[in-house]
């Protein structure tokens, strides 16, 4: 005869596992947003703090305060009136600089990442391991080599052929555009969403008599439009904060671009500027923000497809 008292028990039990078991996962949920919402606010907090010093009066720089309280916009009209630093100028330079290097990577490492992808041509596979070992090497090596090919580039700012004469491509915008034309990264990159795509549309096209660039163009490259906008973003973020080689090889007022403006806030005589640095630094976050904000879709969507496939 069943003992009432142990089936009680029983299934008394089992009703408290399934309770425990969502207590459970409703405890590891709230965790899960509290460190979420602890993350968010620590990389917040930096553009927070830099917008409201931007807004605050010089006479309230020195307060510690989550508020901005009064606003002002002096130190913007010290950005754009100091004589020093032709903002409008120097954003125009920027302007092109990006969105000439953003037009390069996004082209032609497409281009180089459908031929390594698609196209098996002889010693792809140690072209393309070389290119990986070149990223291995720290940007500051070749800094040195890299200023003196723009200087010596041939028939370019009164050189010869022999890369003589002249000052090749030194204080100019296209020294800052051609070293960075063509990233590796770039190419490794679009790779991996090529790779993804079937091979049997390229062999179909190549029998209709496509050739391989109106293959790339009109059946590949629309394909892998998440992969662009992401690739373009980085990239575009990457030659909009650009400030060590153009250092280097822009002396030229004329050519500055808007990264080379920090240095007119902060100097051992007059120290840090900060109001017109924190405005500076909104300036420069503003192109970068909007362009994340208009793509945001197809970037949160290359990144997860990159991630799946890298």
């Amino acid at each position: 005869m069943t003992d009432p008292t142990a089936k009680t028990a029983h299934q008394s039990a089992g009703t408290e596992r399934p309770h425990s078991r969502r207590v459970g996962r409703i405890c590891a949920a709230i965790g899960f947003y509290a460190v979420c919402a602890v993350i968010t606010v620590i990389a917040i907090f930096p553009f927070y703090w830099s917008l409201i010093t931007s807004l605050r009066p010089t006479g309230s720089l020195g307060e510690i305060s989550l508020l901005p309280g009064a606003m002002t916009l002096e130190h913007y009209k010290v950005v754009f009136q100091n004589p020093q630093t032709p903002v409008l100028r120097m954003l125009l330079n920027s302007l092109t600089v990006t969105f000439a290097g953003l037009f390069t990577n996004l082209f032609f490492g497409s281009l180089a990442a459908y031929s390594f992808a698609k196209i098996r041509f002889r010693g792809h596979k140690t072209l393309f391991n070389i290119m990986l070992i070149s990223m291995m090497v720290p940007g500051v090596i070749t800094l040195i080599p890299t200023f003196l090919v723009m200087l010596r580039f041939p028939l370019a700012g009164g050189n010869n052929l022999m890369g003589q004469g002249g000052i090749g491509f030194y204080d100019s915008l296209a020294a800052v555009v051609l070293p960075g034309a063509i990233g590796v990264y770039a190419i490794f990159f679009m790779r991996q969403f090529f790779l993804t795509l079937s091979d049997d549309m390229a062999e179909s096209a190549r029998i209709d008599g496509a050739g391989e660039f109106r293959i790339f163009w009109v059946i590949y490259l629309p394909l892998v439009l998440p992969g662009l906008t992401t690739l373009g973003i980085f990239t575009f973020q990457g030659g909009w904060n650009n400030f060590m080689w153009p250092n280097i090889v822009l002396i030229s007022e004329s050519n500055k671009l808007i990264t080379m403006a920090f240095s007119a806030y902060q100097s051992p005589l007059t120290g840090v500027k900060y109001g017109p640095l924190m405005a500076l630094s909104m300036l420069m976050a503003l192109p970068v923000l909007i362009l994340f904000a208009f793509a945001q879709k197809y970037f949160i969507k290359g990144v997860a497809i990159g991630a799946s496939k890298g």
